[in-house]
């Protein structure tokens, strides 16, 4: 989760959330989206600073600040969400998490930036595995935001809940979050040919897991 730019034609998206507008059990039931590495999507510059935020649980609250973050154009173009995402939508995903979900925000000097979720699979068989999805604002990748969350969500999962797999997709093309992943133990395990459509166009998908047996 930290930085990379896209093309100019991907920076032209909307950035648009407020109280204004109208309003499977997997991590999309919680957050619209199975997918991770949305926070390696920036339209921001690099940057070498590192910062530390402050991760907590979400909380009801959060839901405006976690939509304008859903709504960015670099944050949107690394997962499958639509645009213009409602705070309602966003506070049902909040109000349905159940305990087989940890969903941590980070913040900094009180402001959301970034977030992250752990959802355990439900079925007896699979309660081994977790998923994984991540998202950093746009104007803070590449600070070791996404780092700091996924590093939690990976102490949860080994330390806490005693998961054996934890796993996620990602963009073929999204080479700073696969790097991310990587140095976290995670494994690309396969490759879903012209599976996501972003932006009007196809682009491959990467299964990667971290095991622990």
């Amino acid at each position: 989760m930290e930085h990379f730019t896209v093309s100019k034609k991907r920076r032209t998206a909307l950035s648009l959330c407020s109280d204004a507008i109208p309003g499977r059990k997997t991590a999309d039931t919680f957050l619209g989206i199975a997918l991770a590495g949305n926070a390696m999507s920036s339209t921001t510059s690099p940057s070498s600073e590192k910062i530390q935020p402050r991760l907590r649980p979400v909380r009801p609250s959060d839901a405006e600040a976690l939509c304008a973050i859903f709504n960015m154009p670099g944050f949107r173009w690394g997962t499958f969400r639509m645009p213009f995402e409602r705070v309602e939508q966003v506070e049902r995903r909040i109000a349905k998490a159940a305990q087989e979900t940890t969903w941590i925000v980070a913040e900094l000097d009180d402001k959301v930036v970034g977030h992250g979720s752990l959802v355990v699979q439900g079925s007896p068989r699979r309660s081994h595995i977790g998923e994984i999805n991540i998202g950093v604002d746009d104007a803070f990748v590449g600070k070791g935001v996404g780092s700091a969350i996924l590093g939690a969500l990976l102490d949860v999962a080994d330390n806490w809940r005693a998961l054996k797999r934890v796993e996620l997709t990602v963009y073929a093309d999204n080479e700073p979050a696969i790097r991310l992943y990587t140095s976290h133990g995670f494994e690309v395990e396969g490759r879903h040919v012209k599976a996501g459509f972003t932006d009007g166009q196809y682009h491959d998908l990467l299964s990667m897991a971290r095991l622990r047996f």
